[in-house]
């Protein structure tokens, strides 16, 4: 029995037309009868970088009983000149998230993988304590099981309060060791409820946290990460809220 966590996330590769540039973790997430699958906006654009993919492609079980069987999903990004993802910003600037609604048609007849609902979202933010444990669900510099292809996970804790903005932005802090690929991870705590997948989607790691006055010979990286509040998602769904479109760069 393969612990349902793990089918809920996917490699996400991103490509320049042929050429790979980066690998990074994404999740499904199910709204009513559409599926989507859920990363950082910086894995599909970012500026600052100068990264901006043509197209990614997302890795599918194909055989419930035989997960060493798999197929990879290209997703072009643009269509008809604007993004396909959807992102959003709030009064303190963009907020680090992007949603790619899939085509249920394009999947695997015997697709195996699970979803987050917005049933998985807490509503309740006093509930969740500073110190609580979380996992972080990903592909740490691209490891993972290549055999299963299964993601790792990684043990984390609230490091700020849960459900305060942290310095006014749409995140908060986690206290986990995580590297480059764990970008779109979904951050994650046990539910005491009864359901096939019992945890609590609470937000979507996007990077670490550090310093930029630390003296780098003598102070150690804090080892911080910030993950923004998955709730976000009930608006990048809603398929009458207006989000943003961003255009392909220019060549």
């Amino acid at each position: 029995m393969i612990e349902p966590l793990l089918l809920t996330t996917t490699r996400v590769s991103t490509f320049n037309e042929a050429g790979l540039l980066t690998g990074a973790t994404g999740f499904f997430f199910e709204r009513d009868d559409r599926l989507f699958v859920v990363t950082s906006r910086h894995v599909v654009f970012d500026k600052p970088t100068s990264h901006f993919p043509s197209r990614i492609e997302i890795e599918l079980h194909t055989d419930a009983s035989n997960l060493t069987r798999s197929i990879g999903l290209s997703i072009l990004l643009y269509e008809d000149g604007k993004s396909v993802w959807r992102q959003g910003k709030d009064d303190a600037g963009e907020i680090d998230v992007a949603v790619i609604e899939l085509d249920r048609s394009a999947l695997p007849a015997d697709v195996e993988m699970e979803a987050f609902t917005p049933a998985h979202l807490q509503r309740s933010l006093d509930e969740v304590e500073v110190g609580s444990s979380l996992l972080v669900v990903g592909f740490p510099l691209g490891f993972h099981d290549t055999l299963h292809h299964l993601p790792v996970v990684r043990q984390a804790a609230i490091a700020s309060s849960f459900g305060l903005r942290f310095q006014g932005q749409g995140y908060f802090l986690t206290d986990a060791r995580t590297h480059r690929g764990t970008s779109g991870a979904p951050v994650v705590m046990r539910s005491s409820e009864a359901d096939k997948l019992p945890w609590k989607l609470l937000g979507v790691h996007s990077s670490r946290m550090d310093m930029g006055s630390r003296d780098q010979q003598q102070d150690e990286s804090l080892g911080l990460n910030c993950a923004w509040y998955a709730d976000i998602l009930l608006t990048l769904t809603d398929p009458e809220a207006s989000v943003e479109a961003v255009a392909p760069p220019a060549p």
